[in-house]
């Protein structure tokens, strides 16, 4: 990867170039919660974007994205830079919002390559987003802690972009661990490493659809959220938040909700439950009730959140009656994307096999079949380009 990636580079831009990586992430359980300062459980895997980057003696930005084979050039010493609408307002929007707090970045040419999947749910834009961020402050002699990181990239997703994602993404981009998953508390930012049990795999199912109004649909959840709150804190004030909610205050109120916003805040209440209670069967080695968590956390994403569709549907049921599988779920923002299943070790390859099978009789389409692996966050990768003049 690395030799490959920056011969690539030296031929497009020329020189020397260092290179950085920032993986994808699954989201064992804990969907749509991040948003509602709530509890996720997100797992980094070994699935990274790549960026080549090398000093350029002007304030310009040349990018370029091998997957898309497409270039973009920005300005940085611009006053005001605007979205495009497109794949590089992920990479400039990050170089904005660093300047705005005060970096002074120099320019630099890119060379970026991703494998995670675009669209997937496996969190490719927040991938970039860190991967780039992350190259661009090293580049002009910057140190940034992983948090701060994940901060100034979340936003460059808010208000450039114009995505209304919460912290999960970036946040595991940044501080994901070898072999683990991150109990992460939205509000509080605070999180706790769980060891994956050696016994089990989770395997991530792509079932090849990418519907267009999910980006709409991801900011309409989000905003009938914030709805169902400002409802219920009306009489109950000392909810500032969703995750503030418990099944009890949630159904002695629902009479101040539609039925649609009672059903969103139900899935949010019943997921930081489901998140609580997954973390402790991950301790106690129980994988047989976090595979019932994982379960009915499909079930209330489907339900109550309405994120779901067709394709998401057959695949769980297909997943879900494989030999070795605990549980499986959609995973990411839904409608569409993939879905993450934990299955015992020795049944893994036969699940592979059958499920794209069965995926492929029932749907037309062939899915990929990812064996997840718990990565580390962001980072330079070892033992290459040594050259000092290459970060400098």
């Amino acid at each position: 990867m690395s030799d490959d990636l920056q011969a690539k580079f030296s031929k497009r831009f020329g020189g020397a170039s260092r290179l950085y990586r920032a993986p994808g992430r699954v989201n064992l359980i804990g969907e749509h919660t991040d948003y509602n300062e709530g509890f996720v459980m997100p797992v980094a895997i070994g699935l990274s974007c790549w960026v080549a980057i090398g000093p350029r003696d002007d304030r310009k930005l040349f990018i370029y994205s091998e997957d898309l084979d497409e270039s973009a050039e920005f300005n940085l010493a611009t006053p005001d830079l605007y979205p495009s609408h497109n794949w590089s307002d992920y990479p400039l929007g990050v170089a904005t919002i660093l300047q705005q707090e005060g970096y002074l970045l120099g320019g630099a040419n890119l060379y970026i390559r991703s494998e995670v999947p675009l669209g997937a749910g496996l969190s490719s834009s927040a991938a970039l987003e860190v991967s780039v961020g992350y190259a661009l402050l090293r580049r002009s002699g910057y140190d940034i802690k992983p948090l701060q990181l994940a901060l100034l990239c979340q936003r460059a997703e808010n208000e450039f972009v114009g995505a209304r994602c919460g912290i999960m993404d970036q946040f595991a981009a940044c501080h994901g661990e070898t072999g683990k998953a991150l109990l992460l508390d939205c509000r509080s930012l605070e999180y706790h490493p769980l060891a994956l049990p050696g016994s089990a795999a989770l395997l991530i199912c792509d079932s090849k659809v990418r519907h267009k109004l999910a980006s709409s649909e991801y900011n309409s959840r989000r905003t009938e959220c914030e709805e169902a709150l400002r409802l219920l804190a009306q009489t109950m004030p000392h909810v500032r938040a969703l995750r503030d909610l418990n099944p009890r205050e949630l159904e002695n109120h629902r009479s101040r909700l539609t039925p649609t916003l009672y059903q969103r805040a139900r899935h949010v209440v019943t997921e930081n439950e489901r998140v609580t209670l997954a973390s402790t069967a991950l301790e106690q080695g129980d994988i047989s009730r976090l595979g019932a968590l994982m379960r009915a956390s499909h079930r209330s994403l489907r339900d109550d959140y309405q994120v779901s569709c067709t394709e998401l549907e057959a695949m769980v049921e297909i997943t879900d009656r494989q030999p070795g599988v605990y549980g499986s779920r959609l995973t990411g923002g839904g409608f569409g994307g993939c879905t993450i299943s934990l299955v015992d070790l020795e049944h893994s390859a036969e699940f592979r096999q059958r499920v794209a099978e069965a995926y492929h009789s029932a749907t037309g389409l062939w899915t990929d079949i990812y064996l997840c692996q718990a990565s580390q966050g962001v980072g330079r990768e070892p033992g290459i380009q040594t050259e000092a003049s290459a970060d400098q």
